[in-house]
């Protein structure tokens, strides 16, 4: 049995990775990742997938997206006119993880209708907080022929934070509650005000997608009906963060 760590790069995925090498030894770990443009994927994350991995002496396995270098969330709905194929269904989910996941599995670790892998367990990092994601997640697989483990969640735990093993968190995490891609179509209105401050040439790119399709990105309201607001809060000082509670947040902003 190979244990295959679907591992993003962020803080949750190695510490995923580090309790199932702990487990079922280095030798059955797979870190399969999805490369993302360093556009949007923020460097910093870059390093740290790398430095876990070392920690492991396990290579990462790559599943990207043809041309992923050149490749964007903004550039993928532009290409295909749209943000989403359906509710909770992203272009940029599709297409820089979800079909290159699948063809992954389909070249190595492919199952016939009807049966479960007896090759494979796919890992995930959804911790005891998220519930709904690891019973919807299951479903999913087990109905694609694949059985899942999630360590956060369902493991005694041998670490809670990756500094136990001397490998610092990245730095965004200072004002960022995940490591997704910078301008992220699933965010709302305070990850694009820190897109505002922190990445303009991305939020310029989001108002120039969002005219051409003629859709907003956050339900209801367009990024260039948003920007007077955000160059407000910036000006008064409202800090770039993800990381204060939405709703005190947007009570703090409305001091300006």
């Amino acid at each position: 049995m190979k244990y295959v760590v679907c591992y993003s790069g962020g803080h949750s995925s190695a510490l995923a990775a580090i309790e199932t090498v702990r487990r079922y030894g280095k030798e059955n770990v797979i870190l399969l990742n999805h490369n993302i443009s360093s556009k949007v994927e923020h460097s910093k994350i870059k390093v740290f997938k790398h430095e876990v991995a070392e920690f492991l002496h396990l290579p990462i396995t790559y599943a990207n997206c043809k041309n992923y270098e050149d490749v964007t969330p903004l550039s993928l709905c532009l290409e295909h006119g749209k943000f989403k194929f359906r509710a909770g269904c992203e272009i940029c989910t599709h297409y820089l993880k979800t079909k290159p996941f699948h063809e992954w599995l389909n070249n190595n670790y492919p199952v016939n209708q009807g049966c479960i892998s007896k090759e494979i367990t796919l890992i995930y990092g959804f911790d005891s907080s998220e519930w709904h994601r690891i019973d919807r997640r299951r479903r999913h697989l087990s109905r694609m022929g694949y059985e899942s483990m999630y360590p956060l969640a369902e493991w005694d735990r041998t670490l809670c934070n990756i500094e136990e093993v001397g490998i610092r968190k990245p730095s965004l995490y200072v004002n960022s509650k995940h490591a997704n891609c910078i301008g992220c179509l699933k965010a709302g209105k305070q990850h694009w005000y820190k897109v505002y401050c922190c990445n303009r040439e991305i939020f310029d790119e989001a108002k120039y997608v969002e005219d051409k399709l003629n859709h907003s990105i956050i339900k209801g309201v367009y990024m260039r009906e948003l920007e007077p607001e955000f160059r407000k809060m910036y000006l008064g000082g409202i800090p770039a963060t993800e990381i204060m509670e939405t709703h005190w947040f947007w009570r703090y902003a409305k001091r300006c």
